[in-house]
This record gives C-alpha cells, sequence and structure tokens, in this order.
C-alpha cells in the first residue's frame, strides 16, 4: 500500500463499521490520520472500534436524522477540534424490482439514507471545513448513478443525484478550500450486495469488462487520494472505478 500523508489530519467516514467505509477508515489510519466512525448499528461500530485501536473512534449515528448527524459533527469537534475529511459512505441498495411494484416506503428509505444522508452531513460539516479554510469531501457514488440499472430504480436515482450534488456542492465552494469529489464503483462483494438477489448480482457481473467485482481496498485507494491535500485542483469531479463498465 502507498501510503498518503494524513498526518494531523481528522477525519468522519459514515457507513464506517463495514464493507467499503470499514476500507476507507483502515487505509486512512495506515496513513496517520485519526478517523471518526459514523455508523447507525452501534453493535457492529463497538465490534469494529475495538478490533481497530485508539485511533480510531465512533459514535451511533442515523445520517437520515438531521440531529443526530449535528450531534455527531458537535461530537467528533469536541474529539478532534477540527474536521478535514467528510466520506459520505453509508448506503444501501433497497428491494430488485420493477418500478411500477416498488413499495413507497423502501424508495424513500434508500432516498432518505443514499441521498439526503450525504445532504444532511455536508450541511452540518461544511461551515466547520470553510472556517478553516480546507476540508475534503468523498462522496461514495455508484456507476448505476450513471447509466442506471433495471429493478433498481431507487438505487440508481439516489446515486444518481448524489452524482449531481457534489458536481453543485463542489462548485460552490470551489473558492473556499474545501473540495467535493465523488467515486462511482462498479459492484463490490459487501453487505450491500447481499441485499439484492443473486440474479441481479450476476447480472451486474456479467456487465463488468474485467470479469470480476471491485475490490474494496481499491475503491478506498482512490477515496483516500481525493480525500488527501494531494488532491488540490480537482473538484466537482466524477471519478469511475468500473473495470472497464463506464468509459465516459
Amino acid at each position: 500500500m502507498n501510503k498518503l500523508d494524513f498526518a494531523g489530519r481528522n477525519a468522519i467516514v459514515t457507513g464506517g463499521a463495514q464493507g467499503i467505509g470499514l476500507a476507507i477508515v483502515q487505509r486512512l489510519l495506515d496513513s496517520g490520520a485519526r478517523v471518526r466512525i459514523w455508523d447507525r448499528d452501534h453493535q457492529l461500530l463497538a465490534r469494529t472500534l475495538g478490533a481497530l485501536g485508539k485511533s480510531a473512534s465512533g459514535d451511533a449515528i442515523d445520517v437520515t436524522d438531521a440531529e443526530s448527524v449535528v450531534r455527531g459533527a458537535r461530537s467528533a469537534l469536541d474529539a478532534f477540534g477540527r474536521i478535514d475529511v467528510l466520506v459520505n459512505n453509508a448506503g444501501i441498495a433497497g428491494p430488485s424490482m420493477p418500478v411500477v411494484d416498488y413499495p413507497v416506503d423502501e424508495w424513500r428509505r434508500v432516498i432518505d439514507i443514499d441521498l439526503t444522508g450525504p445532504f444532511l452531513c455536508c450541511r452540518a460539516v461544511v461551515p466547520h471545513m470553510t472556517k478553516a479554510g480546507y476540508g475534503r469531501i468523498v462522496n461514495i457514488a455508484s456507476v448505476a448513478g450513471k447509466e442506471g440499472n433495471p429493478n433498481a430504480a431507487a438505487y440508481g436515482a439516489a446515486k444518481g443525484g448524489l452524482i449531481t450534488f457534489t458536481k453543485s456542492l463542489g462548485k460552490e465552494l470551489a473558492q473556499t478550500g474545501v473540495l467535493v469529489n465523488c467515486v462511482t464503483p462498479a459492484a463490490a462483494q459487501t453487505a450491500i450486495l447481499e441485499q439484492v438477489t443473486p440474479e441481479f448480482a450476476k447480472f451486474m457481473l456479467s456487465k463488468i469488462p474485467m470479469g470480476r467485482f471491485v475490490k474494496v481496498e481499491e475503491i478506498a485507494a482512490l477515496a483516500c487520494w481525493l480525500a488527501s491535500a494531494d488532491c488540490s485542483f480537482t473538484t466537482a469531479g466524477v471519478f469511475d472505478i468500473s473495470g472497464g463498465r463506464a468509459t465516459y
């Protein structure tokens, strides 16, 4: 692993207790950062923190609850003094079914977690970053947000919205020292893949020219570069990591 310089930097990673989020947390820690994990599963969070050691801490935060997010931001500031990095990773796939059969409550749940959650987190953290004159925000979107997948309209709509949100916020903050970018991975073998049917997982794999799922460590490598000071002239950007699936 090529280490990045995160010495003295403080990061928040949502949904960081497992999967892609945990891989990002681990790479940040290995590169010298202090990391605050936000995860709504307090038992999983406790187990993960116990395994990571003293440079990681966390709060049980529901990213769909504005008051919970504000509480988490205050807790991180109390612990660190400043927030340099925010990685919006928390997300769900939702059910695999046609639009005409899609439950309204499930649609709202996917949009709330995958799109409204990053909005609330940015809304709570950005003022502290702009005051400090430095910040890196990385949103974990999906190639589905660019191409769409049949029987997964809510997920694609949420991730497509997150891509556009990234572009809008990045342009808003372009002269503040706070940079905002997003990553659009192909499918990875994480807990979110377990939320879809085996047939849908096979379909997603068939779309990847490399013929394999992306590794969480590969996503973490890209996300952490975007979260670093080395990323200095890139904002409102969309970065594919799709094994050849997305080429635009």
